[in-house]
């Protein structure tokens, strides 16, 4: 899948909103007339744990681990300009609407190690079935990363299917095709989009999964799904 390709997309025009999404999350046209999904950062609601105007560019952020890993298993994803102001784009999935993801979740299907793996690397705390979507092609895509990238451990997902599984041989190469992609320049991108604290933690569980390439158990001290968990 390609996009417009900018480093900063900026948007022309909104089409409409998104009514399930629990932050804004709109339907908009960039200037070059490429359909993406903004999510602006004025639109997202308080958290206890995160701050809310960053939502948009951990979405950002996890593109670019995602490409650096080379699994391209999240839609294009670019910081943007829009008419509320900045936050985030991401490129329009058609999805097929026939697609249901509970089965593959359900048996921990390999075709979703590439999710269960960025998932890991990027500290995901809201990893929902719903959020594991296929394009009319059949092609597997993850969206909804606004809540990824903190430094302390908050992995909330329904794929615990894979817990105790250890990582195929390709996806420990994923991993340290990240750690390389870090070594060259992708910390200080993380630094850039949001902290020293937060871009060191992402080095740091790259190289526990590199030591420990096994997924983990779901932890017992805090929740380990999200909710609702579609």
């Amino acid at each position: 899948m390609t996009g417009p390709g900018a480093h900063e997309w900026h948007i022309a025009e909104v089409l409409g909103r998104f009514r399930n999404a629990s932050n804004a999350t709109l339907l908009a046209r960039t200037d070059a007339g490429h359909l993406v999904v903004y999510k602006p950062e004025q639109g997202q609601r308080p958290l206890y744990d995160f701050d809310c105007r960053t939502l948009p560019v951990r979405e950002v952020l996890t593109f670019e681990v995602s490409e650096a890993a080379g699994l391209g298993s999240v839609p294009e994803t670019r910081p943007a300009e829009g008419p509320f102001g900045p936050g985030s784009a991401q490129t329009f999935v058609d999805v097929d609407e026939g697609f249901d993801p509970a089965p593959f979740i359900n048996r921990a299907d390999d075709l979703l190690w590439p999710v269960a793996t960025l998932d890991l690397v990027i500290n995901n705390a809201d990893r929902k079935a719903g959020h594991v979507l296929a394009d009319r092609s059949g092609s597997l895509w993850c969206i909804d990363h606004g809540v990824a990238l903190h430094p302390l451990p908050k992995l909330r997902t329904v794929m615990w299917g894979f817990a105790g599984r250890p990582l195929p041989d390709e996806m420990v190469v994923r991993v340290r095709k990240v750690r390389d992609a870090l070594d060259r320049g992708l910390h200080a991108r993380a630094v850039e989009l949001l902290s020293s604290v937060e871009a060191d933690a992402l080095v740091e569980r790259v190289e526990a999964i590199l030591a420990e390439p096994v997924h983990p158990d779901p932890p017992t001290d805090r929740p380990p799904l999200p909710w609702p968990i579609w």
